[in-house]
C-alpha cells in the first residue's frame, strides 16, 4: 500500500466533508477507521499502525486548515470509546475515562491519535455532538453525530481497499406542514 497515496485520499476526502457540511472552526469532526479493512481485510483482522499514521496526518492536516477539532473513535473492544485532546474534552463538556487503546483493543487509528495528540484524553461519548465525520471500513460513527444525521456524498468513496461513508448534521425540522424552512441549513 502507498502511504502518501492513503494520506492524500484521506485529506482530500476530509476537505471535501468540510466543504460540503460547512464546518466551521471549533466543530467536532469524528473518525472512525478500520485499518484492516483498507489493506482490504476483514475489519478487525489486520491492523496496521503505518496506515493509521498516514490517515490521521492526512485527516489532522484538512481539520487543521479550518480550525475544525478531531474525535477518534476506538474499536468496540473499548465500546467505541473515543480519543480527543484535553481541550475538546473540557468545551464540550465530556467525561474523561481511563483506558489506554492499543492496536488490538482500541484499534490503530485510536491507538496513533492517542499517541500523537498534544494532551490525549478518552471519552465514552460525545454526547451527539459532533457536527460531521467519516467512517472509513464500516466502523459504525452515526451515533455521535448531532441528530439529524444524514449521509453525504463526495467525489469518491475508497481509501485504499475500504469504502467509506461520510454524514453531516443538520438541524431538525419543527413547525409542520405551514413552516418555512432556510435553504442553508438544510
Amino acid at each position: 500500500m502507498e502511504l502518501e497515496n492513503i494520506k492524500n485520499q484521506s485529506r482530500k476526502a476530509v476537505l471535501e466533508i468540510i466543504e460540503e457540511a460547512k464546518l466551521k472552526e471549533g466543530d467536532l469532526f469524528v473518525v472512525g477507521c478500520s485499518t484492516s479493512e483498507v489493506c482490504g481485510q476483514k475489519i478487525g483482522t489486520f491492523s496496521n499502525y503505518d496506515i493509521a499514521t498516514s490517515i490521521y496526518e492526512g485527516i489532522k492536516e484538512a481539520l487543521d486548515t479550518k480550525g475544525v477539532l478531531l474525535a477518534a473513535q476506538c474499536c468496540e473492544h473499548l465500546n467505541r470509546a473515543l480519543i480527543v485532546e484535553r481541550t475538546t474534552c473540557e468545551k464540550f463538556n465530556l467525561e474523561e475515562v481511563n483506558v489506554i487503546p492499543q492496536p488490538k483493543a482500541g484499534g490503530s487509528f485510536g491507538t496513533n491519535a492517542y499517541k500523537l495528540m498534544k494532551d490525549a484524553v478518552a471519552v465514552e461519548s460525545l454526547k451527539q455532538q459532533a457536527s460531521a465525520g467519516i467512517d472509513i471500513g464500516g466502523t459504525l460513527i452515526g451515533m455521535h453525530i448531532k441528530p439529524v444525521v444524514v449521509p453525504l456524498r463526495i467525489s469518491f468513496n475508497k481509501i485504499g481497499e475500504a469504502s467509506f461513508l461520510c454524514a453531516r448534521r443538520r438541524p431538525k425540522f419543527v413547525g409542520g406542514q405551514r413552516a418555512i424552512y432556510d435553504e442553508n441549513l438544510m
